[in-house]
């Protein structure tokens, strides 16, 4: 699978390994915060929010930066739709994965290989608030006085190849993803803001719909 694939899969669930978080101290009871954002996410139904993507390529000197629209329900649809500067589309739904472009789609069954089960599985956890569950990574979390930042390090070695660290800020009035951020073996950074989040708002089951 390519590694573009693999970003636009891998980036709902990530700030840098750099070990140590400036303003951020070590969670010293993380079983208790992981009580608290299941039973804050087992409230939630469904997600619609704005993104805004930058991109820092180590081959090129300026950021690429787009915007987008995002879309998630219970129990496993999930899209995300970009607009500027260029279009690009992914949905997940009932295990398959599908992309789309100016000039290509594709559709992938997420259960055709070891790699796109664990996409599904990051996807998911990330929005049902299990990701401190998942096997394929190794985690910590740190607090601030606004925010909560989960850092995952890859344990498996397909991952491993692919992604230095993903890590997740969490907004502590709701428990719901503010900023993700993915650093890559390459060097290559992605960094996802989500604004204007409404939660439990109706979502006609069209919307993840794949062609």
């Amino acid at each position: 699978m390519s590694k573009k694939v693999l970003l636009f899969c891998l980036m709902f669930c990530s700030l840098a390994g750099r070990g140590q978080y400036p303003g951020y101290t070590l969670l010293s009871q993380p079983e208790v915060f992981k009580k608290t954002l299941a039973q804050a996410t087992a409230l939630t139904e469904s997600i619609q929010s704005d993104f805004s993507q930058e991109k820092n390529l180590t081959m090129l000197s300026e950021k690429i930066y787009s915007t987008g629209k995002f879309w998630f329900k219970k129990k496993d649809n999930l899209k995300m739709e970009y607009y500027k500067p260029y279009s690009y589309l992914i949905i997940l739904s009932n295990g398959k994965i599908f992309m789309k472009d100016d000039q290509h789609e594709s559709k992938i069954s997420s259960h055709s290989s070891k790699i796109f089960q664990q996409v599904n599985r990051i996807l998911l956890d990330c929005m049902a608030g299990t990701m401190l569950e998942n096997p394929d990574f190794q985690s910590r979390v740190f607090e601030n006085k606004t925010a909560f930042l989960i850092e995952f390090s890859p344990l498996t070695k397909n991952l491993k190849e692919l992604y230095k660290n993903i890590n997740i800020v969490l907004d502590k009035i709701d428990y719901s993803a503010s900023a993700v951020e993915m650093i890559e073996k390459s060097g290559d950074k992605t960094y996802i803001r989500f604004q204007n989040k409404v939660f439990n708002a109706p979502i006609p089951d069209p919307i993840f719909n794949i062609p």
